[in-house]
């Protein structure tokens, strides 16, 4: 079974629309959360950043990764 890949972002955040964008033209499911109006989204990433907001944060079981390049994306999903 696999973890869920959630991604935490903004809808105008140009970063995370391309991460968007590149999971959906994978064909890697994941999880879309936006943090400026999903509260419980809001509080989680800033519960792994010490109380800051920093997105794009991608989310792989108890691992996450901030602002991944495209490369470090694939990387962190190959975990």
């Amino acid at each position: 079974m696999s973890e869920t890949i959630k991604l935490f972002g903004t809808d105008w955040c140009m970063k995370s629309a391309a991460l968007r964008n590149y999971m959906q033209s994978k064909w890697i499911e994941f999880e879309d959360f936006n943090v400026d109006i999903d509260t419980e989204a809001e509080t989680f990433v800033r519960s792994l950043y010490e109380g800051k907001l920093k997105f794009p944060t991608v989310v792989k079981g108890n691992k996450h990764v901030k602002n991944p390049t495209i490369k470090e994306l694939d990387d962190f999903l190959e975990i």
